[in-house]
């Protein structure tokens, strides 16, 4: 096998397609596609995702110290593909798209209802890695559709086409 030096930027593939929502100061919802996600810790139990400084969720998530993981599927790529194509600061996306909401339970921040799994979070620390700043979520609740869980409240990620 002969080797030559790759990307660096995409050596590490497929990356997780999420969508983190979260809600301003002033109430206004937002969510944005976001590739760089990843479990930290499991007791306590975080999340660690990265944005991009410009990105307009950026500075929300910055002032409110709070967002929500959103799983997405196979059947919401173009609902995907449109939140991490066009910027909250020219327009409603959420109006745009007809986006259903629901409240979290636990941070003040929108989850994304036609997604399987939501997961609240707020933010503990954060390290500027280069491109990103890598938000430290510490998971304050967790919202599964019903018919990926077993008894135990344990997710079946076989249950679900994830994007």
């Amino acid at each position: 096998m002969e080797k030559i030096q790759g990307n660096m930027k995409s050596c590490l593939q497929p990356m997780p397609k999420i969508l983190v929502s979260c809600r301003d100061t002033e109430g206004k919802n937002n969510a944005l596609a976001v590739a760089y996600c990843c479990n930290c810790s499991y007791d306590p139990p975080m999340i660690m995702i990265g944005i991009v400084p410009s990105r307009y969720s950026y500075k929300i998530v910055k002032e409110t110290g709070v967002f929500v993981v959103n799983i997405v599927t196979k059947e919401q790529k173009e609902m995907f593909d449109y939140l991490g194509s066009h910027s909250g600061r020219e327009e409603d996306k959420f109006s745009k798209l007809n986006i259903k909401v629901e409240e979290g339970i636990k941070v003040n921040a929108p989850l994304l209802s036609d997604c399987p799994i939501n997961i609240e979070c707020k933010v503990v620390d954060s390290i500027v890695t280069g491109s990103h700043e890598m938000f430290v979520g510490k998971i304050e609740y967790v919202h599964t559709d019903r018919k990926i869980v077993d008894d135990k409240g344990n997710i079946d990620f076989l249950k679900i086409e994830l994007l």
